[in-house]
């Protein structure tokens, strides 16, 4: 039998060697045999996607910028606002609380209340609540009924049930467009209820009684009473000498009554809606009068201001030395002018007009002012 040919080791490919195998948990690795080369290293692992709730590796660092700049922040990550409000911690809310509570319930505790310590906490506050709260009705029943204070209103209940019906009565038939008539039933409504205790606890035994449209009649009737106090205040002005001492006075009330009346002439019309869904038609015409009224008095201040100009003249005719003093007061006579000028234009501009004698006074004014600003 003949012998078969040797086998060339360049003919074959040699076979790669086996994977190493990792040791299993708690295993040892046996050693390698005498001899022999140590198995290669493993590769290193692929790298793995992170998990859900694994922390993300860090970000590689970002290269520097042109110029030196600094890299841009990183952008802010998105989450929940905390809402804006206008409320604020009260300072005063704890001491008020603590101190109401130590006289309703007898209580020493000083200091101030920890909250979510423990349900030990919790229970202190609101352990026996359930329990004693008919407790503390039954407390307060007898309380009110041995009261000085509750004893009156019964009293009044009862003493004052038949004008308090009248009452009732009329101001939910009351209607009208006159504010002498609305002034008058005013009067009447408070002659009635004036002597009550407490008029909101004796009124609400009685079913039905018409709370709004009374809050309404006595709105109506303050905010009249105050703008006809207005009107009167500005027909009795006492429009005297020295005009500069006048304008001190006059301007301080000028601006104030001018914030009011604006104000009030922003929300004339709810105002009115208001008055009208309770069958009171407010007269708007007592604006106008203020108005004019306003117009009244800077035309006075305008007529002193023409009338001191005037004595100053006849004076400089006597004196024409031409001193520095003259010069002087000539001057200051002139801004006082111009200052009276600016006066009557604002008042012009808050009543949105003038009548003949405020547009004759302004001309003569005018007049007066331009040729000393010229020779200035």
């Amino acid at each position: 039998m003949a012998a078969s040919p040797p086998i060339l080791a360049s003919n074959m490919a040699t076979p790669p060697p086996p994977l190493p195998m990792m040791p299993s948990k708690g295993s040892v690795s046996a050693p390698p045999r005498n001899g022999a080369a140590p198995p290669p290293p493993p590769p290193p692992p692929l790298p793995m996607m992170p998990s859900k709730g694994s922390v993300p590796p860090p970000p590689p660092p970002t290269k520097p910028l042109k110029n030196g700049a600094a890299p841009p922040p990183p952008a802010p990550l998105l989450g929940p606002r905390r809402p804006t409000t206008r409320l604020k911690r009260s300072a005063q809310m704890g001491n008020l609380y603590r101190t109401l509570r130590k006289k309703m319930e007898g209580t020493n505790q000083e200091g101030p209340i920890q909250e979510g310590k423990s349900s030990q906490a919790k229970r202190g506050l609101t352990g026996n609540f359930n329990g004693e709260k008919q407790g503390m009705a039954d407390t307060i029943a007898e309380m009110t009924k041995k009261s000085a204070y509750f004893q009156q209103i019964e009293k009044d209940v009862k003493q004052h049930a038949k004008s308090i019906m009248e009452v009732k009565a009329a101001i939910t038939a009351f209607q009208t467009k006159d504010m002498t008539d609305l002034l008058k039933f005013h009067k009447y409504v408070e002659s009635h209820l004036e002597d009550l205790v407490d008029e909101g606890q004796v009124l609400a035994r009685f079913e039905g009684f018409p709370t709004k449209k009374l809050e309404t009649l006595r709105t109506a009737a303050a905010l009249y009473l105050k703008l006809d106090a207005v009107v009167t205040n500005l027909k009795i002005w006492k429009v005297v000498a020295p005009l500069s001492q006048l304008l001190d006075r006059i301007e301080p009330y000028f601006n104030k009554i001018k914030r009011e009346v604006e104000a009030f002439e922003r929300t004339k019309d709810e105002e009115a809606k208001k008055f009208q869904s309770h069958s009171i038609n407010f007269d708007f015409k007592i604006i106008v009068r203020i108005k004019e009224s306003m117009v009244d008095i800077s035309s006075s201040c305008m007529e002193l201001a023409l009338q001191e100009r005037k004595e100053m003249e006849a004076v400089e005719r006597k004196e024409t030395g031409g001193s520095k003093t003259e010069k002087a007061n000539k001057e200051g006579n002139t801004k006082l002018l111009w200052r009276t000028f600016q006066f009557a234009f604002r008042v012009y501009t808050f009543a949105g007009g003038q009548d003949d004698r405020a547009d004759r006074l302004t001309r003569e004014l005018a007049f007066q002012i331009e040729p000393c600003l010229q020779h200035q």
